[in-house]
C-alpha cells in the first residue's frame, strides 16, 4: 500500500471517529445558553440566576464601564473582550450576568453563553457553530478562569482573543472573570522566571494572556460601609423590615464568623435574614 493511500485511510478513519459536530439550536428560544461537549452541544438555559444590576454596589465603575462596552458591542459597535479579576465573591460573574440582562432590557436581542474553562480545548468548535448565526450577538462568557504552570488549556483561549487565521467573530464578545490578574498564580511566574535560560521568555506567552483583554476591569473588598449598604439594598428590594441597629449588629457579626466581608458574604446574611423574617426571595 502506497504511503499516500495509507494517509488517506488514517484521515478518513479518525474522521468517522470524531464527533459530528452539533447542530446549532433555535438561537430565538431562549437568552442563555450552556455548552457541552461529547457530543458537542448548546442547551438553553429556561431561567439565568442573577441579581438585578441595580442591588450590585460598591462596583459602581466597574459595572459601569462594562455596561457600556456590553451595550456598544449590542449595537454592532466596536467592543473590547474583558477580564474581571480581584477579590472573591465581590460580583465578578453576578455583574456579567446583570449587565446582559440589562442590555436585553433595553431592547437589544443579546446572548449569553457559558464556558466551563475545561471545555476551551473545544472553543475553536464552539465559535464555528457562533459563526452561523452572524445576525446574533453572544457574549461568550467564562467563569473563575485561571492556569496552572503546566496547564494547555490557554492555548486555547487564544482561538476567542485572537481568533487565529479566521479571526474571532464579529458577532462573539469575550468575558471571563477570575481571582488572578495575569490567570496564573504569582509563585508558578516567579519559579518559571527563576528557573528558565531566558526569564523575560520564559512566563511571556502566558501572562501575555491578560494583555489580549481590551478591558482589565478590578474588584476590590468592600468597606464595611459597603457591605452594610448592600445587605440594606437587598432588604429594601425584598421587603425584608429590619432597624438599622439590628442589621448593623447582626450583619458584622456575620462577617467576623465568616472571616470576610464581600458581596457574597453580605447576600449570605440576607438570605439567613429573609429566611429568619419569613420572606420569600428568588433570583
Amino acid at each position: 500500500m502506497k504511503k499516500s493511500q495509507a494517509l488517506t485511510r488514517i484521515a478518513e478513519a479518525l474522521e468517522r471517529l470524531a464527533p459530528a459536530p452539533g447542530a446549532a439550536p433555535d438561537f430565538a428560544g431562549a437568552e442563555a445558553f450552556v455548552w457541552h461537549t461529547e457530543p458537542d452541544r448548546l442547551e438553553p438555559v429556561a431561567k439565568v440566576s442573577r441579581v438585578d444590576i441595580g442591588l450590585l454596589l460598591g462596583i459602581d465603575r466597574a459595572r459601569d464601564t462594562l455596561l457600556e462596552n456590553t451595550r456598544q458591542f449590542a449595537a454592532g459597535l466596536p467592543a473590547n473582550n474583558a477580564l474581571l479579576w480581584g477579590a472573591r465573591g465581590m460580583g465578578k460573574s453576578s455583574v456579567v450576568k446583570a449587565v446582559h440582562a440589562a442590555v436585553r432590557a433595553e431592547g437589544h436581542d443579546l446572548k449569553i453563553v457559558e464556558l466551563q474553562r475545561e471545555d476551551l480545548p473545544s472553543v475553536s468548535r464552539l465559535l464555528n457553530l457562533l459563526r452561523t448565526a452572524p445576525d446574533t450577538r453572544f457574549l461568550l462568557f467564562c467563569d473563575d478562569l485561571s492556569f496552572s504552570h503546566d496547564d494547555q488549556h490557554y492555548k486555547s483561549l487564544k482561538a476567542v482573543l485572537d481568533g487565529g487565521i479566521e479571526g474571532r467573530p464579529a458577532n462573539v464578545l469575550f468575558y471571563a472573570t477570575s481571582n488572578r490578574r495575569h490567570l496564573m498564580p504569582r509563585d508558578m511566574i516567579e519559579n518559571e522566571r527563576s528557573s528558565a535560560i531566558n526569564p523575560s521568555e520564559a512566563v511571556e506567552e502566558k501572562v501575555s494572556l491578560s494583555d489580549r483583554f481590551g478591558l482589565w476591569l478590578g474588584f476590590h473588598p468592600c468597606s464595611q460601609d459597603e457591605y452594610l449598604a448592600m445587605i440594606r439594598g437587598y432588604c429594601d428590594a425584598y421587603g425584608v423590615t429590619v432597624s438599622d441597629e439590628d442589621l448593623r449588629a447582626e450583619a458584622i457579626e456575620w462577617q467576623a464568623t465568616r472571616g470576610a466581608r464581600s458581596g457574597r458574604v453580605a447576600w449570605q446574611f440576607f438570605t439567613d435574614l429573609a429566611g429568619r423574617k419569613g420572606v420569600a426571595i428568588s433570583v
